[in-house]
């Protein structure tokens, strides 16, 4: 913050990451909710310069700065290099942050950033900006978002696997793995294990053996037993289930980020929250168990996939 700002002490809060589609604008408002209820003053700051439509209240928004229809009509670039330009041009102008942020001092802040992927792996414009932040006395935490769909696909988990890692490798912030969209996690299709394989992201080996059943993915062994090998030896991604509804799972997912950004809870939060809890429809499910996560959202079969698959 600014110089005056520096001694009101520590501001804390999430950096919400995630590709495009994975729920970081449903997140934000469902956390802003949620904090609302339990008396935790909120400020969510829009960094995605294509964000339009928001349904929160948005406290800070990057709009006012630089828009994406703007630079790709007067620079001439796609979608892609346009956020990208963007992202350059909030890190070149952090006065202006710094001075906006100044007069939210007291919040807990979200950050609802854009959805392309490489300005969280190799590109370093945000990276850059959350570094600053740390300067500022921001203690934040990364809430990765991904499709739980993803999980019934396993050369898709396994890319999302080595998005995360590389994700946590280059923010260098604590950070949260979520699944998000639990209530849908079985659209596209069946999960050939339990679900706790995919949150403790368990021993990869029997994931290439079912890809082996798979005469495309056959031919591609050796690599994914080189991915599976890095995933391992890092041995740093695991995963949080959300289904943004569900007050309990929202809960959860906050112990986790508050645990991972230092914040906790103060005792009228959690007596509050205690109250919300008891008072909410279901809340007698307890998201703290995964199997008792599987056994709301994922169907029961009387065959498990892997031994369909291994039956051919």
């Amino acid at each position: 913050m600014s110089e005056g700002s520096q001694g009101s002490g520590l501001a804390f809060g999430q950096v919400v990451i995630g590709p495009p589609g994975s729920g970081k604008t449903t997140y934000c408002q469902g956390m802003q909710q949620l904090l609302g209820r339990v008396g935790r003053r909120v400020a969510v700051v829009n960094l995605d310069p294509a964000n339009e439509a928001m349904p929160y209240e948005c406290a800070l928004d990057i709009a006012e700065l630089v828009t994406l229809p703007d630079v790709m009509e007067s620079l001439k670039l796609g979608p892609n290099g346009g956020l990208i330009y963007c992202m350059e041009y909030l890190e070149a102008n952090l006065d202006w942050l710094q001075e906006k942020l100044a007069a939210l001092r007291g919040h807990y802040f979200f950050f609802d950033c854009p959805g392309q992927v490489e300005l969280y792996t190799h590109h370093n414009a945000l990276k850059n900006v959350f570094t600053q932040l740390a300067k500022w006395n921001f203690r934040l935490a990364a809430v990765h978002l991904v499709d739980s769909h993803y999980c019934t696909d396993p050369g898709k988990f396994i890319s999302v696997l080595c998005t995360s890692l590389a994700t946590m490798l280059h923010v260098e912030l604590p950070h949260v793995n979520v699944l998000s969209k639990m209530d849908l996690i079985e659209q596209y299709g069946k999960l050939a294990f339990n679900l706790d394989y995919y949150t403790e992201v368990l021993d990869l080996s029997y994931l290439l053996d079912h890809l082996a059943a798979d005469p495309f993915f056959r031919n591609y062994r050796r690599l994914n037993e080189k991915l599976v090998e890095v995933i391992e030896d890092y041995s740093l991604v695991s995963f949080v289930p959300l289904n943004v509804q569900d007050k309990e799972s929202m809960r959860q997912v906050l112990q986790a980020v508050d645990k991972a950004n230092g914040c906790s809870f103060g005792d009228q939060e959690q007596r509050s929250l205690e109250a919300l809890m008891s008072a909410a429809v279901g809340a007698d499910f307890h998201f703290t168990s995964t199997l008792a996560v599987q056994e709301r959202y994922v169907q029961s079969q009387d065959k498990a996939v892997e031994e369909e698959v291994m039956d051919l």
